[in-house]
C-alpha cells in the first residue's frame, strides 16, 4: 500500500478476536476455578443390568446425586414406587418416589429392558408434576427396552440410546451434578 508520497507502508493489522482474549491482558477475566456442582440428581435405575451400570457409576465422586433402584408400582399410587439406595445397607428401608424427588433438579433414568416401562411411566409422571428435569438413557447393544423408551419419551427431555456406561458418566458431568 503507497502513501501519498508514494512510499509503501505496511497495512495496519489487528490482532483477532481469539488473540486479544489469550493475551494476558484478558487473562485477569477468566474462571480459574473449577465450575461448582449446580444440580441435585436422581439415577434411578429400572431393572438388574442398568443396576450394575448405576452402581459402577456411583462409585466415582459425585456432589449432589443419589443413586437407587426400584421395585414394582403400587397399583393405583405411582407416587409411592419404592426406591432403594444404591450402596447402602441392606437393612436400610426403601423410601417413596415422592420422598426422593424433594430438592431434585434433575432425574435420570436407566433401563436395559422392557421390565421397567410401568415404573418409567411412574417416574416421568411424578417429574412432570413437579417440573423436574426428566432424562433417560436406554443401555445395551439391542436396544431391547422399547417400552420403557415409549414410556419415558413424553417427559424426557433427553433421551439417549447408548451402549456404553461411559455416557452416562458424561451426562452426569454436563449436567453439574
Amino acid at each position: 500500500m503507497a502513501d501519498e508520497a508514494g512510499d509503501m507502508t505496511a497495512p495496519v493489522t489487528y490482532p483477532s478476536q481469539s488473540a486479544r482474549a489469550a493475551s494476558a491482558a484478558e487473562a485477569r477475566f477468566r474462571i480459574t476455578r473449577p465450575i461448582a456442582p449446580a444440580r441435585n440428581a436422581r439415577v434411578i435405575a429400572l431393572d438388574e443390568a442398568a443396576a450394575a451400570v448405576a452402581r459402577s457409576v456411583a462409585g466415582r465422586s459425585w456432589a449432589h446425586a443419589r443413586f437407587y433402584t426400584c421395585g414394582p408400582v403400587p397399583p393405583g399410587r405411582p407416587e409411592e414406587l419404592a426406591l432403594s439406595a444404591v450402596g447402602e445397607a441392606p437393612d436400610v428401608a426403601p423410601i417413596a418416589l415422592a420422598a426422593a424427588l424433594e430438592g431434585t433438579d434433575v432425574v435420570m433414568v436407566l433401563a436395559s429392558e422392557d421390565s421397567g416401562g410401568a415404573q418409567a411411566a411412574a417416574i416421568g409422571g411424578a417429574c412432570w408434576a413437579r417440573a423436574v428435569t426428566t432424562a433417560g438413557v436406554v443401555l445395551g447393544d439391542g436396544f431391547e427396552a422399547d417400552e420403557a423408551v415409549a414410556a419415558l419419551r413424553p417427559y424426557a427431555r433427553v433421551l439417549l440410546l447408548s451402549a456404553d456406561e461411559g455416557d452416562v458418566v458424561e451426562l452426569l458431568t454436563a449436567l453439574r451434578v
